[in-house]
């Protein structure tokens, strides 16, 4: 007979098992506020409504991005491709506190000033319904306000980008 239940402990194996089989696409995450920008990859997400659509992000606490998303009206979420690790790496890699990542990026102003990356696969802008705590991140529910993209391939997913080592480690 086996334990339905698993390990009740944090990060015990039974959870970590799940976890470790999820394999999310990776989005890209902008904001922009008070004359700032920032940019980030991110794994988590999802579209959380469909009628009215609503998408939510989740950013952490300890990112450049989350600081500048805490005055910002509007995010630009963005969907790579897997021949676009490089730029995964630029802004999941790199921290906004050191480097300003828009200068090596080819990016728009779209609604609300939100940065627009150009040569994303897809992309929307949405307006922040609401902030929520999760723990470690902050989720933004987004309204999607403008939405385009256009680029082929297949998605990349959090297995390609596993050795991105991140710009602000969670710890």
């Amino acid at each position: 007979m086996t334990d339905r239940q698993g390990s009740a402990e944090p990060g015990g194996s039974a959870l970590d098992g799940f976890l470790a089989r999820l394999n999310p696409d990776m989005c890209v995450v902008t904001a922009a506020a008070d004359g700032e920008r920032a940019g980030c990859l991110v794994g988590f997400a999802s579209q959380c409504s469909i009628d009215p659509p609503r998408f939510a992000v989740w950013l952490s606490k300890v990112n450049h991005t989350y600081h500048v998303a805490r005055a910002a009206q509007h995010l630009a979420v963005h969907l790579l491709t897997r021949d676009q690790r490089d730029l995964a790496e630029l802004l999941g890699g790199e921290t906004g506190d050191e480097i300003d990542k828009f200068a090596q990026l080819d990016w728009w102003e779209g609604p609300g000033g939100a940065a627009v990356l150009a040569d994303a696969a897809a992309w929307f802008v949405g307006t922040i319904l609401h902030r929520t705590d999760g723990g470690d991140h902050v989720g933004f529910v987004l309204d999607p306000v403008r939405w385009g993209g256009g680029r082929d391939g297949p998605l990349l997913k959090l297995s390609h980008v596993s050795g991105i080592d991140a710009g602000h480690p969670v710890d």
